[in-house]
């Protein structure tokens, strides 16, 4: 038996590298109230949600492209062959095609041969649902060392740049995570998920669906979201959902030393703090920077704030997001 297959399956997975790719582009307030969110200004979108600027696809970039810069920097930076992943998962519902996955052309474009590789669809809270589902696999196969966790997002098609309940929120972009083997009791401790489907309908993207075929005058071009109902959702549901995620692990959550929300708004992260009775510097943030990046956000935050030195070995992290539908998920991690 090699020591690879002897190694016993309950052995602790952790994040051992993180990378980012953003759109080339960047559209500041004034860019966007200057050209088609006439009647708006720039103070009003920074009051509203906390961000000044958004980065979108320059020519030439798609949701492949990002996902495989962000790979590779993930990769590089956990010193991880491709080669050696056994398991890709991508987070999105932005791929240039329904199908195949995103997986398959990542897989295909890091040049990687067998492993196993799927696509998961839960929006905002891709990544902790696609975190989770890697690192249950992992536990349970002792055969399998690295896997790739991708959070990939291209919205800007899909927005209508004249709607101010949607413009001046979303970004492209993607981040990545490379899970890997470490100490017994560090990496994913535990996990929760919450869901209440009672406004199901308050953020949705009808065109492409088989409901609603791409060219179907029934069809809303673009996305379409309730301000008030998601914050509702978010702020009952998020929270409770996190203390849970620390129940499970043991941890009380006043001794959790950074949390990684999903980057929805400024104002979402800071209350959602301030629910679980927080203070506000415990939260990582970079939405007022690069917007919403929707299943992007959380890696591409996890990766802002190892690049700045913000999580260390030692610390108890918190990532957490809340999907369309609605869908809550949190994970707690001891970092190794």
């Amino acid at each position: 038996m090699s020591a690879t297959a002897a190694r016993p399956a309950g052995a602790g997975v952790g994040i051992v590298g993180a990378g980012r790719a953003l759109g080339g582009r960047v559209q500041t307030n004034e860019e966007l109230c200057a050209t088609t969110l006439r009647g708006t200004t720039p103070e009003w979108i920074l009051e509203k949600t906390g961000i000044r600027r958004r980065h979108l696809l320059a020519p030439g970039e798609s949701a492949s492209t990002l996902q495989l810069a962000a790979a590779r920097a993930a990769l590089a930076r956990a010193g991880v062959e491709p080669g050696a992943l056994g398991l890709i998962v991508v987070a999105t519902f932005s791929g240039e095609y329904l199908f195949p996955p995103c997986a398959a052309r990542l897989h295909r474009d890091l040049g990687v041969r067998g492993a196993q590789l799927f696509d998961v669809q839960a929006n905002c809270a891709g990544l902790v649902t696609a975190l989770t589902a890697a690192t249950d696999r992992m536990r349970l196969d002792p055969e399998l060392d690295h896997a790739l966790v991708v959070g990939a997002e291209v919205l800007s098609p899909f927005v209508d740049p004249s709607d101010p309940d949607t413009a001046p929120y979303f970004s492209d972009g993607a981040g990545a995570v490379v899970l890997g083997r470490v100490a017994e009791g560090k990496g994913i401790v535990a996990s929760a998920f919450h869901a209440d489907t009672s406004n199901f309908e308050s953020v949705r993207l009808r065109a492409g669906g088989s409901g609603f075929p791409a060219g179907s005058a029934a069809a809303g071009a673009f996305m379409e979201q309730n301000g008030l109902a998601t914050w509702k959702q978010a702020v009952t549901h998020l929270p409770p959902t996190i203390r849970r995620a620390c129940e499970r692990a043991g941890v009380d959550v006043a001794e959790v030393d950074r949390l990684v929300f999903h980057q929805a708004s400024l104002h979402l992260i800071r209350y959602a703090t301030q629910k679980l009775r927080l203070p506000p510097e415990r939260a990582f943030v970079n939405v007022d920077e690069l917007g919403n990046t929707g299943a992007g956000s959380i890696p591409i935050a996890l990766a802002d704030a190892l690049e700045r030195g913000e999580i260390r070995p030692g610390h108890k992290v918190v990532l957490a997001g809340v999907g369309a539908g609605f869908h809550f998920g949190a994970s707690l991690w001891e970092w190794a």
